[in-house]
């Protein structure tokens, strides 16, 4: 039986229970399932991060385990084409592996490629990345996290030596004297969190939200600053001058604790705040009154999220407001700090366990030697055998089909052909792949285009563990199995895997060979398809990196509701709260990084006039797979729309609910016209949970962040028209 779970029910015993935690984003609310007669009700659970609340996506998650539309059988498609159709997994799984040797044979092991999702278990995201390098033998992997919170993680570590988007416990929040949220909407995005930010404002504490738009999270504010898209550095470096110039700065800190401080003072130097409301929009008297609200209170946290990581200067920008938090000495004191709020349900251990293209189990560099000797130690391969670096999604996904790109692709947990920049570019380089295989439970935009779809076991009906944007390991428990001809992901990777055995040799690998040796994932604690071996596993690869794990038991994080890392030892404690006496770099010293803003990738001209800016709605979550399918959440949001202000509809001759189409230089999309004062007159918004011709990243640009390859979902010039009616 499940750990956590009570007994099946029968005549006169208690329903099957188990406490595991919400599906969705990275909050990871706890719940309670029960396995009632006719259907898995969701009741609440106190759990430290939403202290039993829920939201609307939560209470009906369970929705979808018995959903019509729900995948039950493999599905094959023709090799000359045509629709999809059933199969047995002996088939669908032949097909893959017949695939799979042909073009590596042809073209070499690069030539294969994996993406993975931020919301796969520590478990998978840990056995897809060893699967990818050992099995396939292929440097080709990444993930749809890298459009999430990459910029943030590049940010973080060159300014601390770590990257975990919480430093510190989620209760902070509601302590915090002032908050200044950038680019985030919890309200919408994980209103559980919401309950923090209504418990700080209750203290007296002073709420500031940073967004172009007047989102439900701008209207709790006491102070709403509402930038020209992608002119957020600008407005921290403008702070930051204005904390200088007002003697705000905590010097005693940056001495002893920060190196590179000059060089950033130089620059911020030329940020008055009449040149930055001439850049951004924003008042002078809105950004000198947020800088004493931040430099004159005791507890500040300063918090960014996709409105300002989501940019071509993505990293920089986000570095702008780390070098405001450290010049005001916030990290690592109790209460205060910066952090990153994580979008996905398992973003941050998503990224940390080998889905990424440049890292091992650990948060180690692949390129690191003393990394890539530990990792094949545990893996029990040869150091040299390792692959090396790959490259960031969209370029992976840019070079998909190319005579120089990989062509075959497996696809786990993420739907690119919605969630993409530029999406109708990236849906063609899938449709000019020799094989695309897709594991999911739902027919996502990505699955129809597969010639292979397996379905694969839903959130309550496996075994694992996630961690959220705190840095808590938590344990996701299953209520029940899969349905009968349902495998979960960890099933299919250990049974490829064996298919792809080269019986009676090691584990290497030539091009001569055109075969791809054995390794299941979990070897030497259980076979590849058992959670907990696969963590055991995972805890020994990441023992001495910077997301060690070595100390994490599922029994460790039971008795504790759960347990933060690092953490390396069983008998040691955990961090809860990092920095407290050094930061995670060679001398102990956080860095300053000097910054200056530049333009968006694209700025507006006379055919293309318009800002155009892309976020989420309290119904939907992500590319809508799931959401769009739960019959209340339809109801709440049933179709995409554009967000225009009212003094630029009248320009345009536009009424409300009139169909517009949304023009870039990349393609456009279709919807509603929804008249609003909370957008800017020379912005335009729309929601991306939508496909087909509502698909609002059909419209947005792949520029991407030099550094940690974000595309520039967040701004790009676009035209808009009206829909001439019949």
């Amino acid at each position: 039986m499940t750990d956590g779970a009570h007994a099946a029910t029968g005549p006169g015993r208690t329903p099957r229970e188990v406490a595991t935690h919400c599906p969705y984003c990275a909050l990871q609310c706890g719940m309670t399932l029960r396995e009632e007669p006719d259907r898995v009700a969701v009741l609440p659970r106190q759990f430290p991060t939403n202290r039993g609340g829920l939201c609307q996506k939560g209470w009906t998650a369970a929705e979808l385990l018995d959903h019509p539309e729900r995948l039950t059988t493999p599905l094959l498609r023709d090799p000359a084409g045509g629709e999809l159709r059933p199969a047995s997994w002996d088939a669908a799984l032949d097909r893959i592996v017949a695939g799979l040797r042909a073009v590596q044979s042809g073209h070499g092991r690069d030539a294969v490629a994996v993406f993975g999702g931020g919301g796969l278990t520590n478990e998978k995201a840990y056995a897809l990345g060893k699967f990818a390098r050992v099995t396939l033998r292929t440097r080709h992997i990444d993930y749809n996290g890298r459009f999430c919170m990459s910029s943030a993680a590049a940010a973080g570590t060159r300014a601390f030596g770590i990257d975990r988007g919480l430093p510190f416990p989620l209760a902070d929040l509601g302590r915090a004297d002032t908050l200044l949220l950038v680019g985030a909407n919890p309200a919408e995005t994980m209103p559980p969190l919401v309950r923090w930010l209504t418990e700080q404002r209750e203290r007296g504490g002073r709420l500031i939200v940073v967004d172009p738009r007047v989102t439900a999270t701008a209207r709790l504010a006491d102070l709403h600053l509402q930038p020209l898209p992608g002119t957020d550095l600008a407005v921290a470096n403008a702070l930051l001058h204005i904390a200088l110039t007002e003697g705000w700065i905590d010097r005693e800190y940056v001495a002893a604790r920060t190196t590179g401080f000059e060089a950033v003072r130089r620059t911020v130097a030329g940020w008055w705040p009449a040149r930055a409301e001439a850049l951004s929009g924003v008042p002078m008297a809105d950004l000198e009154a947020t800088a004493r609200a931040l430099g004159t209170a005791e507890r500040v946290i300063i918090l960014t999220a996709r409105g300002a990581e989501q940019h071509a200067k993505g990293v920089d920008t986000v570095t702008a407001f780390v070098n405001l938090a450290l010049a005001l000495g916030l990290p690592g004191r109790p209460g205060s700090g910066y952090g990153c709020l994580t979008g996905q349900g398992n973003g941050q251990g998503g990224r940390e366990h080998g889905q990424k293209a440049d890292q091992l189990p650990g948060y180690r560099r692949i390129d690191d030697p003393s990394a890539r000797e530990h990792v094949a130690e545990v893996w029990g391969v040869p150091a040299e055998d390792l692959p090396g670096p790959g490259v960031p999604a969209y370029e992976l996904l840019d070079s998909l089909g190319t005579p120089a790109g990989p062509k075959a692709l497996l696809v786990f947990g993420s739907n690119p052909v919605v969630s993409a920049p530029r999406a109708a570019r990236i849906e063609r380089r899938l449709r000019d792949l020799d094989l695309l295989v897709v594991a999911d439970f739902l027919l996502s935009e990505t699955a129809a285009l597969a010639d292979v779809v397996l379905p694969t076991a839903q959130w309550a009906e496996e075994d694992g563990t996630m961690t959220n944007l705190e840095g808590r390991v938590l344990r996701r428990r299953a209520l029940r199995t899969p349905p009968p001809g349902v495998r979960t992901d960890l099933e299919i990777l250990a049974d490829l895997t064996a298919r792809l055995q080269v019986q009676g040799r090691a584990p290497s690998y030539t091009e001569s060979d055109n075969k791809v040796p054995f390794l299941a994932p979990g070897r030497g604690d259980a076979d590849g398809a058992d959670p907990r071996g696969v963590f055991a596993e995972l805890r020994r690869a990441s023992a001495g990196g910077t997301a060690d794990y070595a100390g994490v038991s599922w029994e460790r994080i039971d008795a504790h509701d759960g347990v933060f890392w690092p953490c390396p030892t069983e008998d040691g404690p955990d961090t809860p709260r990092l920095f407290a006496d050094r930061f995670a770099t060679p001398d102990g010293r956080a860095r300053f990084h000097a910054v200056e803003h530049r333009p968006a990738a694209e700025e507006v001209c006379a055919e293309y006039p318009l800002h155009f800016t892309t976020g989420r709605v309290l119904a939907q979550y992500q590319s809508g797979t799931q959401t769009r399918r739960v019959a209340a959440l339809r109801r709440a949001a049933p179709d995409a729309f554009v967000e225009l202000h009212p003094d630029l509809a009248g320009r345009l001759g536009i009424d409300d609910g009139e169909q517009v189409r949304v023009v870039s230089r990349r393609g456009e999309l279709r919807a509603p016209a929804r008249l609003s004062t909370a957008i800017r007159p020379d912005t335009v918004f729309a929601p991306f949970h939508w496909g087909g011709a509502a698909r609002a990243n059909s419209v947005t640009n792949d520029a991407v962040d030099p550094v940690s390859g974000m595309p520039e979902f967040k701004i790009c010039a676009v035209r808009l028209e009206r829909v001439e009616r019949p």
